[in-house]
């Protein structure tokens, strides 16, 4: 029996999405699984250039049919890849998509086939698992960001929205606030994980190295290339690039990395030949680029480039509820390090800590912490063993004998505390909750009432 006289009943039954387009980028086929998936009808999309589905996976150039139409023509097909389109109510759809040109007899391009495959479902579970996941997973951290505190969720939240997503991000805030990594995070949390992660700090260098480190050079571009080298771009093909201090980049430099966004190619140092690259970018700053804007240090059309998704990152102060966490964290590392055992600090030397209005953020904290570490002979971290700005300047108060913290004559609030703690098996934030008071609270009072969680939980 001759099948192929079946090929259309055979494409109508297929459960993926096939849409078949001439030279130009006209849809001149659908079969009925497309149709569905995108809300058209068939006779709506035969006809029309296929750029009505918005695919963010098409490298459309628009100037002519073939090469000059699409970069799938350039290539002569697209493995299979993640990407999204817009159906009929504009709502983004999720699918997995491969594509082929189609030649006839003599080789010449008569079209294109492509397969779509939605995947709008299994993206919802992934972001419903990725939700519980950090919900469940807070003590331990989300990519190595550590916190529960309203602002640092919010955080969080946006680093699940854009990571699937290839938009171009800006990460703001302060230094010491953990620029670096939520990109990382954002790096990690996408579809491009697997592939390298490029760090570049652009203050770091004069403006012919930053070229050079960026777009790489051919032998003999300048003195001293006796050799041709890849750049930082073409080493992240295929995954993302952190420019971080985006702010520090002279003008000339800005030029090129527009064009890197608009073209997707680069040109080393020293050559002509363009060179194509599929990265994410991702660019970081604690400098105010409005201001550069104004003062004519920065370009206002590189900025709109980069500021697709601005995510700020908050600092200390504004999330001091996640200190004693960020602490603990901190004591359980250098303790691994050192293999020393310290358990904590005690009321006082946290007081201190969350009274400190930390200017340098995590990163000043962590220098506290470690040396805190140094300092401290016996199992609590006292105020004596802090910096002495921080004592004066969070209001810490001279140690108690012993470096351990006096058991209070308030005997209400202590069996309060120890009933809530075993209620919630030991679970700080979901005592907090039981007791209706912060998290730092319930922690403060663990340290200043002098309970042992091991053996105080443990009791019947």
């Amino acid at each position: 029996m001759d099948l192929s006289k079946h090929w259309k009943t055979i494409v109508d039954t297929l459960q993926d999405g096939l849409i078949v387009v001439d030279p130009g980028g006209r849809i001149v086929s659908v079969n009925p699984a497309a149709a569905e998936m995108t809300g058209y009808s068939a006779d709506e999309l035969v006809g029309q250039s296929c750029r009505v589905l918005g695919c963010t996976g098409c490298k459309i150039k628009g100037g002519g049919g073939g090469e000059q139409w699409c970069g799938l023509f350039d290539r002569g097909r697209v493995g299979t890849q993640q990407c999204t389109i817009r159906g009929r109510n504009r709502r983004s759809i999720h699918i997995m998509k491969s594509a082929r040109v189609l030649r006839d007899a003599d080789g010449r391009v008569i079209g294109a086939v492509e397969t779509l495959k939605d995947m709008s479902q299994v993206f919802r579970q992934q972001q419903e698992i990725a939700a519980l996941r950090r919900s469940c997973l807070l003590d331990r951290g989300y990519h190595g960001i550590i916190g529960e505190s309203p602002k640092i969720q919010r955080l969080f939240e946006l680093i699940e929205s854009v990571a699937p997503s290839d938009a171009p991000v800006l990460v703001l805030g302060q230094s010491g606030t953990g620029k670096e990594l939520v990109a990382r995070a954002i790096h990690d949390a996408g579809h491009r994980k697997d592939g390298p992660f490029i760090k570049v700090n652009c203050a770091a260098l004069n403006e012919n190295l930053l070229e050079s480190e960026l777009f790489g050079h051919v032998k003999g571009a300048y003195t001293g290339a006796e050799r041709a080298r890849v750049g930082r771009f073409e080493a992240a093909h295929g995954g993302s690039i952190l420019l971080d201090e985006i702010g520090d980049i002279p003008l000339t430099t800005q030029v090129k990395l527009l064009r890197v966004l608009e073209e997707r190619e680069i040109e080393r140092v020293g050559d002509h030949q363009t060179v194509g690259v599929d990265v994410r970018i991702i660019t970081a700053t604690n400098r105010n680029l409005e201001e550069l804007i104004r003062k004519g240090s920065f370009r206002e059309d590189l900025f709109f480039r980069i500021n697709v998704f601005p995510i700020h990152c908050p600092s200390l102060a504004e999330r001091a509820d996640d200190i004693p966490l960020i602490v603990q964290n901190f004591i359980e590392q250098y303790g691994a390090k050192a293999g020393k055992k310290i358990l904590g600090l005690t009321s006082d030397a946290m007081e201190a800590l969350t009274g400190y209005a930390w200017p340098g953020n995590v990163r000043e904290l962590r220098n506290a912490v470690e040396y805190a570490f140094v300092l401290c002979p016996g199992e609590w971290i006292g105020v004596e063993h802090l910096p002495p700005k921080i004592v004066r300047a969070g209001g810490g108060t001279s140690p108690r004998p012993e470096g351990r913290p006096d058991v209070p004559a308030n005997q209400r609030e202590r069996d309060a505390l120890i009933q809530a703690l075993r209620q919630s098996g030991g679970n700080q934030s979901e005592t907090a909750r039981l007791l209706n008071v912060s998290r730092v609270t319930v922690w403060k009072r663990i340290k200043k009432y002098g309970i042992d969680l091991g053996v105080e939980i443990g009791k019947g």
